[in-house]
């Protein structure tokens, strides 16, 4: 059972569980779930109103954002250690960047919105998969080795981005 960002309740239970049995399962945990509700109801209503961005504006970004972040892939991969494909920037809903099998390496155009050590988080984080096609121990020692902040800035997305990508994507 969960509570989503909007606040509504979530109940998933087995194919075979009996309609009664889930209804007494929610009517067991309802001080949890008023709880929960009330707390996602309160988060958004202090959320602020994040400005859409307009599709010019979008484009605008992309244009810089082809500039910048092949300027910081070209000075990080050698710190890294390693090679790259293609650069890509795209407007994605949820994604800050990722790396592909081939060594192409896409990045949101939102990063133009972000502090410059998270944008450089970003890109060093996705050179790191060249070496690591995962988040294990060896990928997060490569992240810090070579950007030792970087648990702030994987924070900060974590904290501020959905507002961020929330004014690009208009979602």
């Amino acid at each position: 059972m969960e509570v989503s960002r909007s606040a509504e309740v979530i109940v998933r239970a087995p194919v075979r569980m009996s309609g009664r049995d889930i209804l007494k399962f929610i009517d067991e945990h309802r001080a949890w779930i008023e709880k929960h509700k009330s707390k996602m109801e309160q988060r958004l209503a202090e959320k602020p109103q994040v400005k859409k961005l307009s599709p010019d504006e979008v484009h605008a970004l992309a244009d810089r954002a082809l500039e910048v972040i092949p300027e910081r892939v070209r000075y990080y991969a050698p710190l890294v250690g390693v090679n790259y494909g293609r650069i890509t920037i795209r407007n994605q809903k949820t994604r800050w960047g990722s790396c592909s099998s081939k060594g192409n390496l896409n990045f949101n155009v939102a990063l133009m919105l972000v502090p410059a050590e998270v944008l450089d988080y970003v890109v060093v984080h996705e050179l790191a998969h060249r070496k690591e096609m995962n988040h294990s121990k060896r990928f997060w020692a490569e992240v810090e080795r070579v950007c030792p902040e970087y648990r702030t800035y994987s924070t900060w997305l974590k904290e501020e981005g959905s507002a961020v990508l929330e004014s690009v994507t208009g979602l």
